[in-house]
């Protein structure tokens, strides 16, 4: 369901990475590597939000580089700091994802919110959250629809020990029959989540 060749990413003379490889049909997937080393940049660049120099990547068997929109409909993105629109509530936004992804904002899906703690905060504007809140609001929002990929940059940022439960039970469901591909320092969160450490390292030395 995840798949990327020969990813490259350049800025000015200095290469980030290069010759990045990797493929992977379910399951929980950690990239652990240290500060700086382009994890977010990778992440990115597999959300379709950042063009790599080289190479390519699909979703579900859709080329982000040939074939975007199919290829993001397949993908929920969870960024590091899940800001969305500063005036938008909590709940207008899982409307509008449910509404792109052809779904609606359903019981299964609000019962998920209020074990992250959420429901007090959904009428709140985005500008008026926590960090931890708006991170739990996207993390609900992956679940909207029928995606087959969530990646995920820093999932736990911003969490308490309750919402981290509540993310490590989430992780394990989705990566039953999906792609959970995700980014984080956390040794104990990616043990939990029965997840695949990987590192650069092993995703420039495979093929």
């Amino acid at each position: 369901m995840l798949r990327f060749e020969n990813l490259c990413k350049r800025y000015g003379e200095h290469t980030l990475f290069q010759g990045l490889r990797y493929s992977v049909d379910a399951g929980c997937i950690a990239l652990n590597d240290e500060s700086g080393s382009g994890k977010s940049t990778l992440l990115g660049i597999l959300a379709g939000e950042i063009e790599p120099d080289a190479g390519e990547a699909w979703l579900d068997g859709h080329s982000l580089r040939t074939a975007p929109l199919a290829a993001r409909s397949a993908l929920a993105y969870v960024p590091e700091d899940c800001l969305a629109s500063s005036l938008q509530t909590g709940r207008a936004f899982l409307e509008a994802v449910a509404a792109q992804r052809n779904t609606a904002l359903d019981k299964r899906t609000l019962e998920l919110a209020d074990r992250f703690g959420l429901t007090p905060h959904l009428e709140k504007r985005f500008e008026q959250m926590s960090f931890g809140t708006r991170k739990k609001i996207c993390l609900t929002a992956a679940t909207l629809g029928r995606v087959a990929v969530v990646i995920a940059d820093e999932p736990s940022g911003g969490l308490d020990a309750a919402a981290r439960a509540v993310l490590v039970d989430l992780f394990k469901e989705l990566g039953r029959d999906r792609v959970v591909f995700f980014t984080s320092y956390d040794a104990a969160l990616t043990s939990a989540c029965e997840a695949q450490a990987i590192s650069f390292a092993d995703l420039a030395a495979r093929g």
